[in-house]
């Protein structure tokens, strides 16, 4: 092997040590905080579930906090691009209600740990990223529903108030599925749809009696 393929092959064997390294470490955290809760789990902990030299963690996060906001962002950068890619392609006004909330139950549902450590860590959220879970995980909200008014599909009353009301349904519903799915992953399936229609049903009845009163 020439020498330009073997440092290629060398640092792509480190990239992989390194992805590999890394969740690990998230992966022993998630279980650590599942099985201790997040205040009682250290960083000995995390690092004696991972096999990995408490040197090598350091390499990749300096506290527990630090692992705390990288869990957060993957699970957050994930969802507000499956979320703004269904309100983009919606085509009526329930399309845009119910594929909204649908994507942001299914993930809670499949990750409730992460949804939960955010809700009992709030102050912590606004120190990491200045806005708090539901500012961050419907980020474009606003602007996507305004493009749903200029299109028709969405009726042109109160947006403000209709975005807060969309962040307070999907904030108090969200906690609750997310306890549901962790007391019975059974249901964890299932539950997102049954939440997503309650919450689409609730608010088309409200805009069909907002059009009403304007």
């Amino acid at each position: 092997m020439d020498m330009p393929h073997a440092e290629a092959g060398r640092q792509g064997k480190r990239e992989r040590n390194r992805i590999n390294n890394r969740n690990a470490i998230l992966l022993a955290a998630r279980e650590c905080f599942r099985e201790l809760g997040y205040e009682k789990t250290t960083i000995r902990d995390i690092v004696r579930r991972t096999g990995l030299a408490a040197g090598t963690f350091y390499n990749y996060f300096s506290s527990k906090r630090d692992i705390f906001a990288a869990l957060l962002t993957d699970f957050l950068n994930q969802l507000n691009h499956n979320i703004s890619e269904l309100r983009n392609s919606a085509r009526s006004g329930q399309d845009f209600i119910r594929s909204t909330y649908l994507a942001l139950f299914q993930a809670t549902a499949a990750d409730p740990l992460v949804y939960e450590l955010a809700y009992r860590n709030d102050q912590a959220i606004r120190e990491l990223f200045g806005s708090d879970i539901l500012g961050l995980a419907m980020l474009s909200l606003e602007e996507d529903v305004r493009d749903a008014v200029e299109r028709g599909i969405l009726p042109p009353i109160d947006q403000e108030y209709l975005c807060a009301a969309f962040f307070g349904v999907a904030y108090e519903m969200s906690l609750r599925l997310a306890r549901r799915a962790h007391l019975q992953p059974e249901t964890a399936e299932r539950e997102p749809h049954r939440a997503a229609d309650f919450a689409a049903a609730l608010f088309l009845g409200g805009l069909q009696r907002l059009q009403t009163l304007s």
